[in-house]
C-alpha cells in the first residue's frame, strides 16, 4: 500500500494526514499506430505520477496522486474505432466535482499532469479559478519537460520513438514488436501557418496517418525509455516539491 496513491491507501492512514498537494494524471484512450496499446498515454502518466510522488513522499512532501482520468479530447479521431472522445466541456465538469471536494477538504493546491496532447486545460483553469479563489490550481504536460533530441533521433508527435521507447521499458508485454509497426508516417497542412505554428486548426487524424502514429518508431529502444523517464519523474518530482512547499498568497519573485 502506497500512501500517496488514493486508490490504494485506506481510511485509516488518511483521515488525519496533512495533505499539501493533489495530482491528477490524466490521459486518453486511443489508437497508438499498429504496436502500441490504447492505454499508452495512461500507462504513462500514471507511471510517471507514481514515481515522481514516491521520491517526494520520501522527501517529506505529503502529496496524494487521484486515479487518473483515462478518456481525453479526442474530438479529430472520431471515425478511428473505439478512440473515446471526452469533450471539453466534459472534463470541466469532472474537474469542477473534482475541485469542489478538494476545495472542502482545504486541499488548495491542484495539478493536473497531463500525458495527452489533445488535453488542453488552460481555460479551464482560468474559469474554475474564478469559482474557487482560495485554490491554486495549475497543470503540466510531462511530455514538454524534456528536449526530444536528448534522447532521441526521430521527432514525432503520437506513437513516435519516444512513447514506444517509454512503453518498451514500462510496459513491454504490451508492445508489439517493431517490425509490425507502421512507418508513423504523418502529412502536413497545406497552409503553412498551421505548420509554423502561429495559427491553429485541429487535424482531421485519418487524413494525416494512415496507421494512426505520427512519427518513425523504429529506432525505439527500452533503454532510451528508461533514460527518459528517469528525467522525466525528476521534472515532475522537482515540480511537485515546490508546489508542496509554495505559499499560494505569496508566489511571485
Amino acid at each position: 500500500m502506497k500512501p500517496f496513491i488514493l486508490a490504494e491507501t485506506n481510511w485509516k492512514t488518511i483521515k488525519d494526514q496533512k495533505i499539501d498537494l493533489a495530482v491528477l494524471p490524466w490521459g486518453a484512450t486511443e489508437a497508438h499506430n499498429y504496436h502500441l496499446p490504447f492505454a499508452t498515454d495512461n500507462i504513462m502518466v500514471e507511471k510517471i505520477a507514481t514515481e515522481a510522488a514516491q521520491s517526494v513522499w520520501n522527501k517529506g512532501a505529503r502529496v496524494i496522486v487521484l486515479p487518473t482520468i483515462p478518456f481525453g479530447v479526442n474530438t479529430g479521431q472520431l471515425d478511428i474505432k473505439l478512440n473515446i472522445n471526452l469533450n471539453p466541456y466534459t472534463q470541466f465538469a469532472i474537474l469542477n466535482d473534482v475541485i469542489d471536494v478538494l476545495n472542502r477538504h482545504e486541499i488548495y493546491k491542484f495539478l493536473i499532469l497531463n500525458g495527452h496532447g489533445g488535453n488542453d486545460f488552460k481555460q479551464i483553469i482560468r474559469e474554475l479559478g474564478l469559482k474557487y479563489p482560495k485554490m491554486f490550481i495549475c497543470s503540466c504536460n510531462w511530455y514538454q519537460s524534456f528536449e526530444n533530441s536528448e534522447f532521441f533521433e526521430n521527432s514525432g508527435g503520437h506513437a513516435d520513438e519516444m512513447e514506444t521507447s517509454m512503453m518498451q521499458f514500462l510496459a513491454p508485454e504490451l508492445v508489439l514488436p517493431l517490425n509490425e509497426a507502421g512507418k508513423g508516417e504523418g502529412k502536413k497542412f497545406k497552409i503553412h501557418a498551421f505548420n509554423e505554428k502561429w495559427a491553429w486548426a485541429e487535424r482531421k487524424w485519418t487524413q494525416v496517418t494512415s496507421d494512426t502514429g505520427i512519427g518513425d518508431p523504429s529506432k525505439a529502444t527500452p533503454v532510451k525509455g528508461e533514460q527518459c523517464f528517469k528525467e522525466v519523474v525528476k521534472k515532475v518530482g522537482d515540480l511537485m516539491i515546490e508546489l508542496s512547499e509554495a505559499d499560494i498568497n505569496n508566489m511571485y519573485e
